[in-house]
């Protein structure tokens, strides 16, 4: 047995802990993502709304801009949307002004436009609506529409929290995780992923939760972290999914348990985690929580290595060649099958 097998026994499930910072982020409220649905959604019939809107009643024009975007008493009609919203932004309405934003970001019945978009955000933040606050901070952070400008975004993010806004004290989190545009102090990262976790933020609960595996900005405490991996875990986040994992593996703040080990993992590799890939693939070839079985070994292991790169692709590449080595010609062709015809499955549909 090679040296990577030899490490990957004793170490089923083990995962990179990182923070919820890599790649492209998803904005937090951003275009929509949070808003409530009394927000959204017109109160009145759309008739009644239309005549209030003729008659230049702001709110009613907001609300006819919603009746338009979503198609509520009236086919749905981005651009006639879009115009609605316009007329009640430019007479000072805030929510038209946010929503004016959101349709620039995305494209919806105008050009998609992150400099106009910004422009309108920020109409609305100055008149604290804190979901625009939010978007605005994190337009910052990403520099989209405006150059990118970390302290302005922690300017942002930390006005959205006055108002309870649970994305923006994740972000702000983030901000005091790395750095950005503040003095970084993982106890204030570890104060603002709290307010945000304790609200069912499940980004904020999963950092929460590294930060206590990892003893920054609070003392270690493997079964707290355990305990947030598991929040975030149980909402379908991927990256949970894969620690508590590794927290069952190593009997990190639960009893050590491999079947639950491969459980969780199982989880995050249906979703297309890399790293929950690989390691269950390690399960199946030691027979650890699960029965042995090559077959499958194979396939997680060859599903891993299309989506590693570098020092990882090799790894996984090699571990899944030897593999073949103790398969026959039938369940190789098997295994690659199966991985062919895999796809990821979303958490909610399996």
């Amino acid at each position: 047995m090679n040296t990577f097998w030899r490490n990957a026994r004793l170490a089923t499930c083990a995962a990179i802990l990182l923070i919820w910072f890599t790649g492209v982020m998803a904005p937090p409220p951003a275009f929509g993502q949070e808003k409530k649905a009394s927000d959204q959604k017109p109160p009145e019939s759309f008739d009644a709304i239309r005549h209030a809107a003729e008659q230049g009643d702001a709110d009613a024009q907001v609300n006819l801009g919603f009746a338009y975007e979503q198609g509520e008493g009236v086919r749905k009609d981005y651009a006639e949307g879009a115009r609605w919203f316009r007329k009640a932004a430019e007479n000072g309405n805030v929510r038209a002004q946010d929503s004016l934003g959101e349709i620039y970001g995305r494209g919806l019945g105008v050009p998609q436009d992150d400099v106009e978009a910004a422009r309108w955000k920020r109409k609305a933040a100055e008149q604290g609506y804190a979901y625009a606050q939010a978007t605005l901070g994190w337009m910052y952070d990403q520099g989209r529409g405006v150059p990118q400008d970390y302290a302005e975004a922690a300017h942002w993010y930390r006005k959205a929290p006055e108002q309870e806004l649970a994305s923006a004290q994740g972000r702000l989190g983030v901000m005091y995780t790395y750095g950005h545009g503040v003095r970084q102090d993982y106890a204030e990262a570890v104060r603002w992923y709290r307010k945000a976790a304790d609200q069912g933020y499940m980004v904020a609960q999963f950092n929460l939760g590294v930060l206590y595996d990892k003893g920054q900005g609070v003392p270690q405490d493997y079964a707290e972290a355990a305990r947030w991996y598991r929040k975030a875990a149980e909402q379908g986040k991927a990256d949970a999914q894969l620690n508590l994992g590794v927290m069952y593996t190593y009997g990190h703040g639960v009893s050590q348990d491999y079947a639950e080990a491969a459980r969780w993992c199982r989880k995050a590799a249906d979703q297309g985690d890399m790293l929950a890939q690989s390691n269950l693939g390690v399960s199946y070839s030691a027979g650890q929580g699960v029965p042995q079985d090559y077959v499958q070994a194979h396939m997680w292991m060859n599903l891993a290595a299309s989506r590693a790169s570098g020092e990882d692709q090799k790894k996984f590449a090699d571990a899944r060649d030897e593999l073949a080595g103790k398969m026959t010609t039938q369940q190789i062709a098997e295994a690659q099958r199966l991985a062919r015809e895999w796809k990821p499955k979303p958490e909610g549909q399996r």
